[in-house]
């Protein structure tokens, strides 16, 4: 079984019911999600070794949120126990042409107050063939940005893959100290992943005749990016999500996967959205599945973009789908009718 490291911080996501507005609520949900955590469930469910690196609080709460990992068979034992407090994230889901919303609530959380020291990563990389991590965790600020650069440094030396999702949060950090950090990091890295916003927020590369808020998306653009992208850090692989945003129900999704030859585009799917939250994980999850059980690039990026497709359809930030669901997904059958 092929074992996975992903690395980042887990929180307490609370929501409103339904469609309620902050507001309007009396009571709301609690899960628990995180960039890094939900790409790990994922693979979890694909039957794969996945392990989650982060630093929780030793009181019920942080237990809590690592007990929602163990119940999807995904490895808690490099978790380190220390700090005060679990960092939240509040959530209010958009509807028809009213986005969703984001607070963040996660200052001073146990990973925020982590260390170099807390973390062997030599110990961590052990048996690993791949590491994943996304341009949120280095955002948190700049001791947890430098863990970030020693466990790409770590991974490199101990001959293990790594992919970045770059995920910018402009609510995180500015785009000229994503770019900063990201820069040094990204020399380590052998796949990106991106989104159409990220490579213009964090690198100033911008895909020519796209308007995400139109909804409108060129193909040759992004080519383009992806071809700057490979050629600016040496990336092995770029990928690139292609989401065209209908309103705060329905997308458009694709993507395309730069192999450093050939540039593949997955078929699109019509979107109707339950939960979109850990969408992009999702897509990164599946991409690194696809690359560990051998698929071409066509084959990688069409097993991608159906896992994260399914996603969609499923509350809460982890993709709780079998790699048998995704490959039927991916093979044509979208019709969604009933399985007896």
């Amino acid at each position: 079984m092929k074992r996975v490291i992903t690395f980042g911080e887990l929180m307490l996501r609370l929501a409103p019911e339904g469609y309620y507005r902050f507001v309007q609520a009396d009571k709301l949900g609690a899960t628990f999600g995180g960039g890094e955590a939900n790409v790990a469930v994922s693979l979890a469910n694909y039957g794969f070794d996945a392990a989650f690196v982060t630093k929780l609080p030793k009181h019920e709460i942080g237990q809590a949120a690592v007990n929602s990992l163990r119940r999807y068979g995904v490895d808690t034992s490099t978790i380190v126990r220390g700090g005060d407090r679990v960092g939240i994230y509040y959530l209010e889901k958009g509807a028809s042409q009213r986005p969703s919303k984001v607070i963040y609530d996660r200052a001073g959380s146990s990973i925020y107050t982590a260390t170099k020291e807390d973390f062997d990563w030599k110990k961590i990389f052990a048996g690993a063939e791949w590491f994943h991590f996304t341009g949120i965790t280095p955002a948190l600020n700049d001791e947890v940005a430098a863990i970030c650069l020693e466990a790409c440094k770590a991974a490199k030396e101990a001959g293990v893959k790594i992919s970045c999702d770059l995920n910018y949060r402009n609510k995180l950090w500015s785009k000229e100290k994503a770019g900063q950090v990201m820069g040094e990091i990204c020399k380590y890295v052998d796949v990106c992943i991106a989104n159409e916003e990220d490579a213009a927020d964090v690198f100033g590369i911008h895909a020519a005749n796209t308007d995400v808020t139109a909804g409108e998306v060129n193909h040759e653009g992004y080519k383009d990016v992806a071809k700057q992208l490979a050629d600016r850090f040496g990336f092995e692989k770029v990928a690139i999500t292609l989401r065209e945003s209908l309103s705060a129900n329905d997308n458009n999704w694709s993507a395309m996967l730069y192999d450093g030859e050939n540039y593949c585009f997955s078929k699109k799917y019509k979107m109707h959205i339950v939960d979109r939250v850990g969408g992009g994980d999702s897509f990164g999850g599946g991409l690194i599945a696809a690359q560990l059980s051998g698929y071409d690039s066509q084959a990688t990026i069409e097993f991608a973009v159906a896992a994260s497709c399914l996603k969609h359809s499923i509350e809460g930030d982890y993709n709780m789908v079998s790699m048998e669901e995704v490959l039927k997904l991916a093979g044509g059958d979208g019709s969604g009718r009933v399985q007896r």
